[in-house]
């Protein structure tokens, strides 16, 4: 593997990737399996935000706190243990391990298949040319990647220390003792999630109606139920108007005039693309708000240019950018992969329950098929699984009358476990009647899926009514 300091006059390769993150080393490690010759270009550490800044350690923050919480409730399963509270150095021991070993594990795959590595930050100076420090690098196929980062509202600065952003939450040494959370997305409920868990009074201020407004509306409230038993604060459809610094950190104004106070205030109102001064409009790559508009097959409007990840419009997750790597690679040697359906990606919330879905919400569904929408939602309450872990929960299916299942939404602990059968069912167009036949182990949480597809036709078991 070369780094920029060997490299005297740059090369060409067949890929040259501009991003290191999940979407551009995905691009990379397909394209060389597929024999071509690749230059992976990472200003910082290869994983990018996912694995370093964003899924990977957040999750593992997230099972410690499920662990704080089982300790606390251990008495109901006849287990004697006793919650003192959070050592969140260890808890950051934990965390980086867990980054460090895949990291490690990344970084071996990128040597195994004989990428070359550039470490720099690069920009496009001609048509699939980068150039990092001086150096130019050029591919008969150039891949943007160049990732995501927290946004901000206008006028409102983040210091780092009152002000923060989830990067800046990752890396506390603390439990603040309490925290408003500006943001009811993905980001701003995990967070909410494990500071609860953790000890913190938490406020979550969200200007649109509900949590998770993406999801299906019984999620939605689901989770909102959920959340006010643990006592965490809502604040819906109640925009944010300004914040300031007070002696024991902020205070925090919402429509209405009524304010908060808090140790600190997590901005988490989404990610925006990182594309400013990289040279893509200047060759002739097309921007929409910032975002790189690209066809179905990931080419943007200059020949030759493609672009992955969280700078393409349309959700924003690690493993569609997994996933269009690997297609961009196989387009490019010629494979001719089907278009990735954006709607067959699988969301997850990784919240205390957790909520997952694939596909149309009912909503979404109605909009496209009107009067011919089915839905059935199977309560966990009658799965035995979900009993012993005392969750609570359920399984939504949207289908067709006639037709296939075209979403299915699933809130509760461990829920994430089982949204691969229900991309499956979605994905392959699976009508409610083959799902009903497959035979679901039992005790599992699978099997509620099961049981709604039963329902959906007309053969309800474990179902009151």
């Amino acid at each position: 593997m070369a780094d920029s300091a060997t490299l005297a006059t740059g090369q060409t390769s067949d890929v040259v990737v501009l991003g290191g993150g999940s979407g551009g080393y995905a691009t990379a490690l397909r394209a060389a399996q597929l024999g071509m010759t690749v230059t992976l270009i990472e200003k910082d550490k290869v994983g990018g935000t996912c694995l370093h800044r964003g899924c990977v350690p957040t999750k593992a923050l997230l099972h410690a706190a499920e662990i704080a919480e089982n300790t606390r409730s251990a008495g109901e399963y006849g287990v004697l243990a006793s919650f003192s509270g959070i050592d969140m150095a260890a808890v950051g021991t934990y965390r980086d391990g867990i980054v460090a070993r895949a990291y490690r594990g990344l970084e071996g795959l990128i040597r195994s298949r004989g990428i070359t590595m550039v470490h720099g930050a690069g920009r496009l100076v001609a048509p699939r040319t980068v150039e990092v420090a001086g150096q130019h690098h050029t591919g008969r196929h150039l891949v943007c990647a160049t990732g995501s980062y927290s946004k901000t509202l206008p006028g409102l600065a983040v210091d780092g220390q009152l002000v923060i952003t989830s990067e800046h939450a990752l890396a506390l040494d603390r439990v603040p003792a309490s925290a408003v959370i500006l943001g009811g997305g993905v980001i701003g409920c995990e967070f909410a999630s494990v500071w609860r868990s953790f000890g913190a009074e938490v406020t979550i201020v969200e200007a649109l109606p509900r949590l998770i407004a993406g999801e299906d509306e019984a999620s939605s409230k689901a989770l909102e139920r959920a959340f006010r038993k643990r006592r965490i604060t809502l604040k819906v459809g109640r925009p944010f108007e300004g914040v300031e610094s007070t002696d024991r950190g902020v205070r925090v104004t919402i429509a209405g005039g009524e304010t908060i106070e808090a140790e600190v205030l997590l901005v988490a109102v989404g990610r925006g693309p990182v594309t400013d001064q990289l040279g893509y409009a200047e060759q002739g790559i097309r921007l929409d708000r910032g975002f790189v508009v690209t066809d179905e097959r990931l080419r943007t409007t200059a020949p030759g240019v493609a672009a992955v990840g969280d700078i393409v419009p349309g959700v924003q997750l690690a493993h569609r950018g997994f996933a269009q790597g690997i297609f961009l690679a196989e387009d490019f040697a010629g494979l001719r992969p089907e278009p990735i359906d954006d709607e067959a990606i699988p969301r997850v919330t990784y919240t205390m329950p957790e909520v997952a879905s694939v596909g149309l919400n009912e909503s979404k569904a109605r909009e496209r098929y009107g009067e011919a929408v089915r839905t059935v939602t199977y309560d966990l309450g009658g799965n035995p699984k979900s009993n012993i872990l005392k969750t609570q929960g359920f399984v939504k299916v949207v289908s067709i009358v006639d037709g296939p299942v075209v979403g299915i939404h699933l809130v509760g602990d461990r829920v994430s476990e089982l949204i691969g059968e229900a991309q499956l069912i979605y994905s392959w167009e699976a009508y409610p009647s083959d799902v009903a036949r497959m035979i679901h182990a039992h005790p599992t949480q699978n099997e509620a899926l099961g049981e709604a597809h039963l329902a959906l036709t007309g053969k309800p078991l474990h179902v009151h009514g």
